[in-house]
């Protein structure tokens, strides 16, 4: 009974973090438009931010509460969620053509992003230093959207802004408040009842972070390439998921740094498997991509293999963390 009870809290932990995203999106941006500000903005940070609150305040209560290693494979295996798992299985559907000039950029920081944050982390640490870089990829990424989305939507003073009332602003005050609340109790009860799973099934809470947490956190992204494959349109799903793993990797870990004091410590296992992991198959989705100019459904095959392996070593063998000791 007691097993049932924390499965049933950790998935409405999973719904409220997943809604309450949707519902605050959804207001953040009402009231960005309603004040003037451009929806090329809005798009570039308000909504891409926005999408990122539930890894990172799961990752945030984890390292609040002392567990690194929750905080570190959600941030993680969210990446190499959206990556093999999520990204494969679009390009398995439907491979996508890409245009090289703007795809290479945004792949290869997403790239660089991750070999910085895994050299980082070799120490067992991660320290300030490499967490300002990161920071600094993250404004030098949000500021590379906002130029691309001014060119490409045009002169902003055309955007047309959203009817405002008197109901309709305290509609969107309680859906921003309701969002807001439902992410932070949704982040709550992952980690709180994450451990306690990992408690009851005798798995380490890294394992939880990589495969229960991370893929949780990374609905919203499967939810959008299942859009995209229906629609026919896997580029969409693809800079989706490009963009989000940027955040991910340049935001999360680096501000549990800093609420660390500079001194976040990263699990063995998530520099010695995670990281190298992530860093392949990031490897194997960008590489031949840029070459050929698009995804083909061979990639997306290798990218599931890889995550089934890297699955069953993470999750089938609970004496990982102590092998990937010889590291520490």
């Amino acid at each position: 009974m007691e097993t049932l009870f924390i499965i049933l809290m950790f998935v409405i932990g999973l719904v409220f973090i997943i809604k309450g995203g949707d519902i605050f999106v959804d207001a953040a941006s009402w009231f960005a438009e309603v004040f003037g500000i451009p929806k090329f903005l809005i798009g570039a940070t308000v909504v891409s931010v926005a999408t990122t609150l539930p890894e990172l305040l799961t990752s945030i209560f984890a390292t609040v509460g002392g567990s690194v290693d929750i905080a570190a494979g959600n941030a993680i295996g969210s990446v190499t969620a959206n990556m093999a798992l999520i990204m494969a299985l679009t390009v398995v559907f439907l491979p996508a053509t890409i245009s090289r000039k703007s795809y290479a950029a945004k792949a290869c920081l997403m790239a660089l992003s991750c070999i910085v944050l895994l050299v980082g982390s070799l120490t067992g640490i991660l320290g300030i230093l490499p967490s300002i870089v990161l920071i600094a990829f993250f404004a030098y990424h949000t500021y590379g959207s906002i130029v691309d989305a001014k060119k490409s939507m045009g002169d902003s003073k055309d955007d047309e802004k959203p009817e405002m009332t008197k109901k309709l602003m305290w509609i969107n005050i309680a859906k921003f408040v309701v969002g807001t609340a439902g992410i932070v109790v949704g982040a709550n009860f992952l980690v709180h009842y994450g451990q306690e799973l990992a408690r009851i099934v005798g798995i380490s809470e890294g394992v939880i972070g990589v495969t229960v947490i991370a893929v949780g956190t990374s609905l919203p992204e499967l939810v959008t390439a299942i859009t995209a494959i229906r629609k026919k349109e896997t580029s969409l799903s693809v800079g989706n998921i490009i963009g989000a793993n940027i955040i991910d990797l340049t935001v999360i870990l680096p501000i549990c740094s800093f609420i660390s004091g500079g001194k976040l410590v990263v699990p063995k296992a998530s520099f010695a498997l995670d990281l190298p992991i992530t860093l392949i198959v990031i490897a194997f989705a960008i590489i031949p991509t840029i070459i050929a100019g698009k995804y083909r459904r061979w990639q997306g095959a290798v990218m599931l293999a890889i995550y089934a392996g890297y699955l069953f070593v993470r999750c089938a063998m609970p004496e990982v963390d102590s092998i990937f000791g010889i590291f520490g």
